[in-house]
This record gives C-alpha cells, sequence and structure tokens, in this order.
C-alpha cells in the first residue's frame, strides 16, 4: 500500500513539473464527448460488451457505459477508441 501512494505522489509531482494533465501520466483514462454524436477515449483497457444501444469499457479502476442508439466503434487501437451514434448517457462505474 505504502508503495503505491509513493508512486501515485510521484506521478502528480511529475505532472506539475512538465505542466501536463496528472490523468495522461497516471494512465487514467480520458473521455471527450462531442456533442452527443462522437465519443473518444483515451487509455482504455478494452471493450467489455458491444451493442448498438450501449457499449461498456474498461478504464481499469472505472467502466465507462456508453448508452445509446446507433452506436458503432469507429476506430480502435492500443490506446484510444472512437463510438459514433446518437449518445444519450455515459456513466463511471
Amino acid at each position: 500500500m505504502e508503495r503505491k501512494q509513493r508512486r501515485e505522489g510521484f506521478l502528480e509531482r511529475t505532472a506539475e513539473v512538465f505542466d501536463l494533465p496528472g490523468d495522461v501520466v497516471a494512465g487514467l483514462p480520458r473521455v471527450e464527448l462531442t456533442g452527443s454524436r462522437e465519443l473518444r477515449m483515451e487509455n482504455h483497457r478494452g471493450i467489455l460488451a458491444y451493442g448498438s444501444e450501449e457499449i461498456h469499457i474498461s478504464g481499469g479502476k472505472l467502466i465507462v457505459k456508453v448508452r445509446g442508439t446507433g452506436l458503432e466503434l469507429k476506430a480502435m487501437n492500443a490506446r484510444e477508441l472512437l463510438i459514433t451514434g446518437t449518445i444519450f448517457s455515459v456513466d463511471l462505474t
């Protein structure tokens, strides 16, 4: 536990020194929603469930649940993904 706290402190200090967002340095997921038609996510850990009305994405400690109609995974690589369609909600659990 102590080792994890030291690592988190180191990451926070690194983010400050280089003026970087803490979430990027710590590898936390970053979600960007453009209107109700497009969702981009960085630092994902894979797709957990996929359908045209609901997509669940692993963000490590978080699960991102995207709900809507006509949802489609347009692009995905090891680091980021793009979902399009009509997005009604995004839940973090």
